[in-house]
């Protein structure tokens, strides 16, 4: 059975409602459609598919590891992108992939999860 693609990525917050915001806010995901768990949570949207499911604690996140490293999404208009991290004031570091024509543009949700968003090099002229 070959991996066909990415699904999704589960994320446990104590802030909800902040990072509901924040993803719609610097990664253009929406809330929409999500099973009626007996639970909080969110599930945030990519076009038709819901790339990252929120969970809802009452737990800080400071009061757990959440084992999560980094995901890592696809995408175009880094221009375009830097100028919406710096309107928000999301602080960014640019890094190229050594033998690869990937720039990555690294970020950290409110929780302090890794994120980075994969670019064409060329992008960076």
């Amino acid at each position: 059975m070959p991996l066909t693609g990415f699904d999704h990525v589960n994320i446990r917050t104590g802030r909800l409602d902040e990072m509901i915001a924040w993803y719609a806010d610097v990664l253009d995901m929406q809330a929409g459609p999500r099973p009626p768990f007996g639970f909080p949570g969110a599930w945030l949207y990519l076009g038709d598919q819901a790339l990252v499911h929120l969970v809802g604690l009452d737990t800080p996140p400071e009061a757990r590891d959440p084992g999560l490293e980094h995901f890592a999404l696809r995408a175009s208009g880094l221009q375009d992108f830097l100028m919406r991290l710096q309107r928000l004031e999301v602080p960014v570091e640019l890094a190229e992939v050594p033998g690869m024509d990937i720039v990555q543009a690294n970020i950290h949700d409110p929780d302090g999860n890794h994120i980075h968003i994969d670019f064409d090099t060329a992008e960076q002229q």
